[in-house]
């Protein structure tokens, strides 16, 4: 739809303008920063940063409800800029041009609604929303567009050239920053770090089929974390963890698109995240706190903060009631099969703790919550729900996992419509789907094969049948007809099939 057949009172706002005034602030003392140099940790003190629009203001001056109509209009757009994340322009990089934004078909995922018997089971009515469906397959490509878009906003105005975007991962990070930085050859390359063999085959074939410099180090996560964070400190590099505010701009995307999922409807909606490097859980705070103190949305919904009893600091952190007594303490991760979120040690710890507390103040009572769940449960309930239609990935498990103990534990209401994060696509961690199946799974992870989740295939080569096809070797007339004879009998006796009667 072209801009000129939409309403005359919203032609104006349908192409965004470029009016914001970010800054980088820091958490801990406060300075304020230029966003015209790449920064990801306060000079003056160490501290991680945010980004903040100094002009922010100026949203409060239009109506929520004119906001929704915006937004409502803009989506029939055919402009590539404001087709993906950018859609929300003016909450996420209201100083880029839309000739600098980087769109891959990112955002806008869909919000499915799990079926009668998944619900019932979980004992409260839920939707996954399926972020797996990002170009990369995963969410993180929501960051990257606005990271990679930034900094080809500096290459545009000439403040940066050939420029090395690096991160650490446990390997969505990796898919998405490899893919956004080859978008931009020759003027940016990407390199990254992994933990060795820590990581699916899939994720890593993803940064190597980007043309990205791949390099595995012994340990775990927070190890290659340290060792990224040390060449962005000493060396002239990009940095594209969620340590880059940039990052968590783009990944507020996620809390717009929920909001006009369900109208701007936010009233008894829970939102379930799991908890990694704890940069989702901040974007999707600070996102819905944006379109609430604009009108947006009328109410704040509830967050669920999932982590695995494998890795769960963030949960740790906020098990002591006084938050006058409580301490981030690291701790050493043991093996999870939602491998992304194998964190003992978030860098977006501060910015959690510190929107956490914002969240709940807006909100006039508690409103953000953390929930603990075993490795067996996350397995579980992943593989319940991709056999009940979803394309859940070991993360949307834990977060369903998350969702059924906070529901028993009574977080979660009987009236409450949660929405979960699937945060990646099933296919990337198949190899512990089939570990289930096949009933190998390493002691230490703790998970015993459910027989009734159990699927394999069987094969069916009937004893009698002295000839089969082979590849090249077709069967002719008489063996072939006896072939598929004797194969589809056997295949009915395992179903259960009944003979069509004819008369």
């Amino acid at each position: 739809m072209k801009p000129e057949d939409f309403p005359k009172e919203i032609r104006p706002f349908i192409i965004p303008e470029h009016e914001g005034e970010l800054i980088y602030r820091c958490l801990d003392c406060g300075l304020q920063y230029d966003i015209e140099e790449l920064l990801y940790t306060c000079p003056d003190c160490g501290q991680v940063l945010l980004i903040y629009d100094l002009n922010s203001e100026r949203l409060k001056k239009i109506p929520g409800e004119m906001w929704r109509r915006i937004f409502d209009y803009r989506k029939m757009l055919t402009i590539p800029a404001l087709k993906g994340i950018y859609l929300y322009h003016e909450f996420i990089g209201p100083v880029i041009p839309l000739d600098a934004v980087i769109y891959l078909g990112e955002g806008h995922t869909p919000v499915v609604e799990a079926n009668d018997f998944l619900q019932e089971k979980a004992g409260v009515r839920f939707y996954f929303k399926n972020d797996g469906q990002n170009p990369s397959a995963s969410f993180k490509d929501r960051g990257m567009a606005s990271a990679l878009s930034y900094i080809h906003f500096l290459v545009k105005k000439g403040h940066v050239s050939d420029v090395l975007a690096i991160c650490a991962s446990t390997g969505d990070t990796s898919a998405a920053a490899a893919l956004y930085a080859s978008f931009l050859q020759p003027h940016v390359k990407s390199a990254v770090l992994l933990p060795h063999k820590k990581v699916t085959p899939q994720q890593l074939s993803q940064p190597l089929g980007s043309g990205a410099a791949v390099f595995e180090i012994p340990g775990v996560f927070d190890d290659c974390m340290k060792v990224v964070e040390a060449l962005s400190e000493n060396y002239n590099v990009a940095l594209l963890n969620s340590k880059n505010a940039w990052r968590i701009l783009g990944q507020e995307s996620y809390s717009y698109e929920v909001a006009q999922a369900f109208e701007y409807d936010m009233e008894d909606k829970v939102i379930v995240v799991p908890i990694g490097n704890a940069g989702n859980i901040t974007a999707v705070i600070s996102g819905f706190l944006k379109f609430y103190e604009t009108g947006i949305i009328d109410s704040l919904p509830k967050i669920l903060g999932v982590q695995s009893k494998h890795a769960n600091p963030v949960y740790r952190y906020y098990l002591e009631p006084d938050a006058a007594k409580r301490k981030f303490v690291p701790i050493t991760v043991k093996p999870s099969v939602a491998q992304a979120a194998m964190i003992g040690n978030p860098v977006s710890m501060p910015r959690v703790i510190h929107l956490v507390e914002l969240y709940n103040s807006k909100s006039g009572m508690q409103n953000v919550f953390f929930v603990e769940v075993a490795e067996q449960a996350i397995m579980d309930w992943e593989l319940l729900a991709n056999q009940n239609g979803h394309i859940a990935c070991t993360h949307g498990g834990e977060s369903l996992a998350g969702l059924v103990a906070a529901r028993s534990q009574g977080i979660i209401g009987q009236n409450d419509v949660a929405v979960i994060d699937s945060t990646a696509h099933a296919l990337k961690f198949s190899g512990f789907q089939e570990m289930y199946f096949e009933k190998r799974f390493p002691a230490e992870f703790e998970i015993f094969p459910d027989p009734d989740l159990i699927n394999a295939p069987v094969y069916i080569h009937p004893k009698d049948l002295a000839k089969v096809p082979a590849p090249g070797k077709p069967l002719k007339s008489a063996d072939f007809e006896q072939f598929v004879k004797r194969v589809s009998e056997e295949i009915a006796k395992s179903l259960n099939l009944k003979k069509i009667v004819t008369f």
